[in-house]
């Protein structure tokens, strides 16, 4: 006797300042019998979920090496300054890198942003993440550049952001091993995308689609068989008889004559 089945699932990690709340009720509603769960991780564990199979598919921070892994853009996000409510920046709507030069710049461990040249002056120690660089910051000790979601995470009533202007931005993406696209994976992709729930674009057929192809399959091998034939020749000639079996007189015999 073999054990009760095991309920398929679908497991999705997300990196910081990433939102999946949207995502993940829509599948919900349309896959009520296959549970998602949620897994927050940092960026690089959060790729190594995935390349080690401990995840489906990850809302994660681009690039991405794409040798092993499939990915979708979704959105790039603005990159702000955060700062202490009592700071010279927020005079102004938005600021430039230039305007950061004789600060202390907090450079965390965990930055998502490709720096070519890092802005301000660097602090003596880097971070070790973006929520320590929060509380450096907080502390008077410098500013903190980072993406708008992260802002928002680690808000406090005693800092505020302004948008930055010739920064690096960062990008959200969808990804999953290049290897393992399921169909449960092309669901995800398709509630990303947008897709309406009858759409099946990149997806394989599902059990009543396979029916109604088969159906039609077999119709269209049986050819004339599913049709209904056309009387033939002999059929048309002998409908033409009278009911005794005789030949159907022609109309013009049987006529009296006229008598001259």
């Amino acid at each position: 006797m073999t054990g009760p089945e095991v309920s398929p699932s679908f497991r999705l990690v997300y990196v910081p300042g990433v939102m999946p709340d949207k995502w993940v009720r829509v599948w919900n509603e349309r896959q009520p019998d296959v549970p998602l769960t949620l897994t927050q991780a940092p960026p690089v564990p959060a790729h190594g979920m995935l390349l080690d199979g401990e995840a489906d598919a990850g809302l994660v921070r681009l690039p991405v090496d794409r040798t092993v892994l499939s990915a979708i853009p979704l959105y790039t996000e603005q990159t702000v300054v955060v700062v202490p409510k009592d700071h010279l920046v927020t005079a102004a709507d938005s600021v430039t890198v230039e305007d950061l030069a004789d600060d202390i710049v907090l450079h965390p461990l965990d930055d998502v942003l490709a720096w070519e040249t890092l802005p301000g002056r660097p602090a003596l120690e880097r971070p070790a993440t973006t929520a320590d660089a929060i509380e450096l910051v907080a502390a008077g000790i410098g500013v903190l550049v980072a993406p708008l979601s992260l802002a928002r995470l680690h808000h406090r009533k005693d800092l505020t952001h302004r948008p930055l202007e010739d920064a690096p931005a960062s990008s959200v993406g969808l990804a999953w091993p290049e290897a393992a696209t399921t169909d449960l994976v092309e669901d995800f992709i398709g509630i990303v995308r947008g897709r309406t729930v009858n759409s099946t674009r990149g997806r394989r057929p599902q059990p009543a689609q396979e029916k109604q192809a088969k159906q039609k399959k077999d119709r269209s091998a049986q050819g004339d068989g599913g049709r209904r034939r056309q009387p033939s020749a002999g059929a048309a000639g002998r409908a033409r008889r009278g009911a005794g079996g005789g030949t159907a007189k022609d109309p013009r015999r049987g006529k009296p004559r006229r008598r001259s």
